[in-house]
């Protein structure tokens, strides 16, 4: 019993901050599968605390979610928040559809720590490069949303930050970091939801279950403030993070040589 809730409690913690955090939630358990052996608690538990930073998302950004429903709802979808719900839209096309017809090919991929290791890699490369100054601002559009969208697709990749990925496009695209931020975290419900119906089928609650869904969505929760509220707010810090993901590509590489035993 205690093992089982350490072991809920360290997955559910991992999937809170890193699915925020431009680092690689996919990464960071493929890593710590190999260096602890935890196999990751099974479908359940991974379909739960995905829920719980799914949430987070829901609650953090319940006002621009409402604004996008109801200026949906009211036909006034040339309005900034209907627009801002079209953009989601199509930039969560290209990963839905890539992520459902080549699915085995990128879970294969899950196998191979050097995958992972480049992944961290890309992701570490494109965060040190978003976090140079902008020259010239520029809102969110069609053909920026729909970078951010091929952007996205990237992260199918284990290593490969889908919020690093995202808020670094739209950071090199023009917008502004909280709108990069906003528009980075919004993307995130359809392809989450998504992929848990996807892999949950048949899936039931169990007390590890709803341990892990609450704990991911109280870090997740907090992560997002952190990040969208203070963090992130200079884009300058994208580079701690692409330092980062840097050495743990290395790490992750020396791993895969078992220079770690």
């Amino acid at each position: 019993m205690a093992t089982d809730l350490i072991a809920v409690l360290v997955l559910a913690f991992v999937q809170g901050i890193t699915e925020w955090l431009p680092v690689s939630s996919s990464g960071h358990l493929v890593l710590l599968e190999q260096v602890t052996g935890f196999s990751g608690g099974g479908l359940e538990l991974n379909v739960a605390v995905h829920f719980g930073t799914l949430l987070a998302v829901f609650v953090y950004f319940r006002n621009d979610i409402g604004k996008i429903v109801g200026s949906w709802l009211r036909g006034k979808v040339g309005q900034e928040h209907g627009k801002l719900g079209w953009f989601i839209v199509l930039g969560t096309i290209p990963a839905a559809i890539v992520g459902y017809f080549w699915r085995d090919v990128f879970a294969a991929a899950f196998q191979s720590l050097e995958t992972v290791a480049l992944g961290f890699a890309v992701t570490g490369v494109l965060l040190m490069v978003a976090s140079r100054p902008l020259r010239r601002e520029r809102k969110l559009r069609v053909g920026s949303a729909l970078t951010v969208g091929l952007a996205q697709v990237l992260a199918l990749i284990p290593g490969v930050s889908r919020s690093g990925m995202t808020i670094s496009t739209g950071m090199l695209s023009g917008m502004k970091e909280k709108e990069a931020l906003r528009f980075s975290f919004l993307l995130a419900i359809p392809i989450i939801l998504g992929a848990n119906i996807l892999v949950g089928e048949g899936w039931a609650w169990t007390w590890q279950a709803a341990v892990g869904a609450f704990v991911a969505f109280l870090v997740g929760l907090g992560t997002i403030h952190l990040l969208y509220g203070r963090i992130l707010r200079d884009r300058a810090n994208l580079k701690w993070f692409g330092l980062y993901a840097l050495v743990l590509a290395a790490v992750t590489f020396l791993v895969s040589l078992g220079v770690f035993g």
